[in-house]
């Protein structure tokens, strides 16, 4: 998320009530918020967890909270507090807060020439939707929506909700707000009660001319190329990102954090846990591997059951010979 203008560590800090001893260059300004999956020059992060300290530390977010006394990186600032998490938290609800809605359409969401919109429609704040597109009844539209034009948006969907994103504490579950933004393309054509979350800090984003059938799931901060196309009751999870021309077939699902080459192909009922670096695959299976391999392998189980008859008769056929000798 970018913020309205660059503020000071020092201003920061008073802002949001937070004791926090600084590494570091503590005249860096912040530009932005972003969690580690999304962060940019200028931006604030955070890292409360050994496995990714390292990552964050040679991220390029300028100013972290962490919860360790570690080597600040050179031109980094580094603010040390015992909840880097709430202190990060803290920062978004300065700039990011709910606001209550009473209109089915916000006075300040922008609506393209040629746009239809069917009753019953909610479209939230700070919405633009392009040229051409149709919008069809009992769609909700959250805010910061991005729409492109010749859009169409099947009846029951929800585009930009909060991010499914917890942090397990001892008390329950911790909600990392979404402030990020939901951003669709040009020609897209979107199923029935099809769901797209935002962003938690950065983009959730699908290419111009992607297709979805209905019940689809998209996660946060997942970025989809161009040309995709997802069958019923696929889901993508979060901060996965595949590109252009990739086929999703009905009832499969991709792991987060995964990157999906050009024109991968995964059939239905499949499950790929793996990024794949290889354009133009077509895998199957749970978790997916090479169509044909997978075949295969089907294949040679379905013979079980006879070869486990011939290693019986065997084994009869060898205790007989040995008790002749």
């Amino acid at each position: 998320m970018r913020l309205p203008s660059p503020i000071s560590i020092e201003n920061l800090l008073s802002i949001i009530q937070i004791d926090a001893i600084i590494k570091g260059d503590a005249s860096n300004l912040i530009s932005g918020i972003n969690e580690i999956h999304s962060v940019e020059q200028g931006d604030l992060s955070f890292v409360d967890n050994e496995k990714y300290y390292d990552r964050m530390l040679k991220s390029d977010a300028t100013v972290i909270f962490i919860d360790k006394n570690v080597d600040c990186p050179e031109g980094k600032t580094l603010l040390i507090t015992p909840d880097p998490l709430q202190a990060y938290l803290k920062t978004v609800r300065h700039y990011i807060s709910f606001h209550p809605q009473t209109e089915m359409i916000h006075p300040s969401a922008q609506i393209g020439e040629g746009t239809i919109i069917q009753p019953g429609t909610f479209i939230g704040e700070n919405v633009v939707i392009g040229k051409n597109c149709l919008i069809h009844s009992n769609v909700s539209i959250y805010a910061d929506t991005i729409i492109g034009d010749n859009v169409t948006i099947q009846s029951g969907c929800v585009i930009g909700a909060d991010a499914c994103y917890f942090q397990k504490r001892p008390d329950g579950w911790l909600k990392l707000d979404s402030c990020g933004r939901t951003v669709i393309g040009n020609d897209v054509e979107i199923g029935c009660l099809v769901c797209i979350d935002r962003g938690v800090s950065g983009d959730t984003y699908v290419g111009d001319g992607c297709k979805f059938d209905n019940l689809v799931q998209v996660g946060h901060d997942t970025r989809i190329g161009k040309r995709c196309l997802f069958g019923a009751q696929s889901a993508i999870a979060g901060c996965s990102v595949l590109e252009d021309e990739c086929v999703i077939w009905a009832k499969s699902v991709v792991n987060k954090d995964l990157h999906i080459a050009k024109r991968t192909t995964l059939y239905a009922l499949s499950g790929l846990d793996k990024s794949v670096t290889e354009e133009g695959l077509t895998l199957f299976g749970a978790p997916a591997i090479e169509a044909r391999k997978k075949w295969r392998e089907m294949a040679y189980l379905r013979q079980l059951p006879e070869l486990a008859e011939e290693v019986k008769q065997l084994r009869s056929e060898l205790e007989a010979l040995k008790k002749k000798l």
